[in-house]
């Protein structure tokens, strides 16, 4: 059962990840009991414990959807987000060995090389490079329960990072961005590369409220 309960859950992770499921979406529990083979008891335990982790409601009437943030809860996930990446780059500065900063350093090549051969185009090919950066930030704080506080509080926003790479300009700002952190980082800068790494992470207002409209 709990072999089943895990298949489930890991699908509705990895499609949250990979952008195959959007916010407010609902789930088809009968899509994923016959694509999985699974019966609907861990079909309804993993639903539990994604409701518990805060990425799926139960509106009233209505079956399991993924977490759409308001306006405001919105800025509070993002606020903790940007407390996280920071506090993770700071880290990062501090305890960074040689392997670490080679996988740094590799991905911010490849988020320069697409900046710089792409533009803007494929932007879900970039945001692919980003989360793998910011995995690598956070692998390099040397932190295992951080990283996985980052990855909870983080999927709530993924649909909305992602969608902030549409934007013209946004995806060779952010790889200019990823050089300036892993720089501060490889320096031992650990302050700097907190504050900027939280910088990073963060939008404005009016950015939020855009990007709240594309999604619907």
């Amino acid at each position: 059962m709990a072999g089943q309960t895990e298949i489930v859950l890991n699908a509705i992770l990895s499609g949250i990840d990979k952008g195959d499921l959007s916010p407010g979406e609902a789930i088809d529990e009968n899509a994923l009991i016959a694509r999985y083979e699974v019966s609907r008891t861990p079909l309804r335990e993993a639903l539990l414990r994604l409701e518990a982790m805060g990425l799926i409601v139960r509106p009233p009437r209505k079956g399991a959807v993924l977490f759409k943030p308001s306006f405001e809860e919105f800025l509070a996930i993002l606020e903790v987000n940007a407390q996280l990446e920071g506090q993770a780059a700071g880290l990062a500065a501090r305890r960074i060995g040689a392997e670490g900063g080679e996988n740094l350093l590799s991905v911010v090549e490849a988020c320069e090389k697409h900046a710089l051969e792409k533009g803007d185009d494929d932007p879900n090919a970039y945001y692919a490079l980003n989360l793998e950066f910011h995995k690598q930030v956070a692998k390099a704080s040397g932190n295992p329960f951080l990283l996985d506080m980052i990855k909870m509080n983080g999927r709530k926003l993924l649909a909305y990072y992602r969608a902030r790479y549409r934007n013209p300009g946004a995806i060779a700002e952010s790889a200019r961005e990823h050089r300036q952190i892993a720089e501060l980082i490889l320096a031992h800068d650990a302050d700097r590369a907190h504050a900027l790494m939280s910088e990073h992470v963060l939008f404005d207002q009016v950015t939020v409220m855009d990007l709240l409209a594309a999604l619907g």
